[in-house]
């Protein structure tokens, strides 16, 4: 009986220990840099495949140690957390946003031109769905109109000639303001077959961090991650990085042929730790750009919940760090996971600031959507730094208002100053951005009025003729090769025969766009319901193949149910 006790003790006080060296160094308060020591729940690592890029040989080493059975606090915490089920979790108002005012009507005597950036992610739409499908309404900033229009693809024309996006333009009657018109502008890139695709470079950067541990978090990306995995190439090849207080390489470069070993290595990586994503995204950038292929799909592709609390975390640093590293050829992705602690703010910045996009994945089907059935969308530039500038007739249009697109809005002369980041278009794409437009002679109590100017002379009487210019607008548009840093410049011109004969893509997204308003409680929602919404929408189903446009219908439902 005391060789049983004595056995206890003993087992006792190995557990005691394992769980004192489960827990990262605290840095030093000098003047000497330090790498963090770091505990990750995972295999080890050799040393040489830790050290970041900006340690050097007499600073401290960080390293990984075999994983234990001890969590750390921020584990536990994060486990407890997830828990917590139904609305009750989004009660945790852990989730950060950006803050925005709507777009206003601009005087098109004014301001006849109109700039922003092209954006093709559709983080927004997943995330609201996530909301609604827990039973709540979304905070109003998640919702960003122009990414719940571009979840879903539209049937326009292909590029023909040389350029690799073709803009289409159609006007009908704004179903929310009957005096109005609405203009939709739509953009498709060059399709691409997948063999035809060039080879692949991806560096899988993977936050291993205690928030990102549970269900929906680190065990979601694993699965993600194999889909995508199961349809890469021989010729592509795939490095796997991870972080949580310090950041590491688990995976060398690693041809896509090798299906097994690269699962394997997802598979055993378990969560623990604090956030050092900076570090992360600076050793992930350099493994990239180690392994660059030339002509090639260069691409780190970031899963995490966004919550960075270690060394490089601001999202300005952060911003300043991704611009930098870009220059490389290295486009950046970001997918997005989990609840409760979800720091979208910060994942629009990174995806902004790195040549990229920002998906949200909330279940295993929408990894499959943008992952295998949009992957050379998600995956693969055609056209780089895409910008919109549309001038407006003055002698057609009183006002007009760009409807979302807040966080893309350019300045008028950097569509010209190449030097102007704007978004990027992968192959197959389709960008859609609508205008609310009031006619000129049109009543409108949406426009603000100023007095008279004593100094400048009257507008009106330099305008010109209607019959010298029937059209509306002029759609201008700039884009740059992926390995070019010249843009060229495609134009349209738009008239108006005061018509409503729409395409179902027209009738769709505009009921997109009146939800869109309703669940923002838009200033400018004007006669648009849930009702009028869900009835535009049906009859814009059209080819629905993957049934996202009628789940769109049910969600609105739920949500009307909500509301009321």
């Amino acid at each position: 009986m005391e060789a049983y006790k004595t056995g206890i003790l003993i087992l006792l006080a190995l557990f005691i220990s394992s769980c004192g060296t489960n827990k990262p160094k605290e840095k030093e308060n000098t003047d000497e840099t330090y790498v963090i020591e770091e505990v990750a729940q995972m295999a080890p690592i050799e040393e040489n495949k830790i050290i970041s890029e900006d340690v050097s040989a007499d600073k401290h080493k960080m390293y990984f140690v075999p994983p234990t059975i001890c969590m750390d606090e921020e584990m536990q915490e994060s486990k407890m957390q997830i828990s917590i089920t139904g609305a009750d979790y989004d009660q945790l108002k852990n989730e950060e946003y950006s803050q925005f005012a709507e777009n206003k009507f601009q005087l098109a005597k004014a301001e006849p031109l109109s700039t922003f950036s092209v954006d093709v992610d559709a983080a927004s739409y997943s995330n609201m769905r996530r909301f609604i499908n827990r039973g709540s309404l979304p905070d109003k900033d998640a919702i960003r109109i122009e990414e719940l229009i571009n979840y879903f693809s539209y049937n326009y024309p292909e590029p023909t000639g040389t350029d690799p996006v073709k803009i289409s333009a159609e006007v009908g009657n704004c179903p929310w303001n009957s005096q109005n018109r609405l203009v939709k502008i739509g953009l498709k890139a060059r399709n691409i077959a997948g063999d035809n695709l060039p080879a692949s470079n991806f560096v899988f950067l993977i936050d291993v961090s205690g928030s990102m541990y549970g269900a929906t978090r680190l065990d979601l990306v694993k699965s993600s991650l194999k889909l995508l995995v199961n349809n890469l190439r021989e010729k592509d090849k795939v490095a796997i990085v991870v972080y949580a207080g310090a950041a590491g390489e688990v995976l060398p470069s690693t041809s896509g042929n090798n299906k097994q070993k690269i699962k394997e290595a997802l598979e055993n990586l378990t969560a623990g730790g604090s956030t050092a994503g900076g570090a992360g995204i600076q050793l992930a950038y350099k493994i990239a750009k180690k392994n660059l292929i030339q002509n090639g799909n260069n691409r780190i592709i970031l899963c995490t919940d966004g919550d960075f609390n270690v060394g490089i975390s601001s999202n300005d640093e952060l911003q300043k760090l991704i611009e930098k590293e870009r220059k490389s050829g290295v486009f950046l992705s970001i997918l997005g996971y989990g609840m409760g602690n979800y720091k979208d703010k910060k994942m629009q910045t990174l995806a902004q600031a790195g040549n990229g996009n920002h998906a949200y994945i909330d279940n295993l089907q929408e990894a499959n959507k943008v992952l295998v059935n949009e992957f050379g969308a998600t995956m693969y530039t055609v056209a780089k730094d895409v910008k919109l500038q549309i001038e407006f007739n003055p002698s057609k249009v009183q006002a007009y208002r760009l409807v979302g697109y807040e966080t893309r809005l350019l300045n008028k002369e950097d569509f010209n100053d190449d030097t102007k980041d704007a978004g990027e278009m992968g192959a197959g794409h389709t960008v859609t951005a609508f205008y609310e437009v009031i006619p000129v002679g049109v009543k409108s109590n949406l426009i603000g009025n100023v007095d008279p100017l004593k100094y400048q002379k009257d507008t009106n009487t330099d305008l010109v003729s209607s019959s010298l210019h029937p059209d509306l607008l002029t759609v201008k548009l700039r884009y740059k090769q992926p390995n070019s840093d010249t843009s060229k410049k495609i134009e349209i011109l738009l008239i108006d025969n005061n018509g409503d004969r729409v395409s179902d893509d027209f009738r769709f997204a505009s009921a997109v766009v009146m939800f869109g308003q309703l669940i923002k409680d838009s200033q400018y929602k004007g006669t648009g319901t849930y009702d009028k919404a869900i009835a535009l929408a049906q009859k814009g189903f059209s080819s629905d193949e993957q049934g996202y446009r009628r789940e769109f219908v049910r969600l609105m439902e739920t949500a009307k149910g909500l509301v009321n």
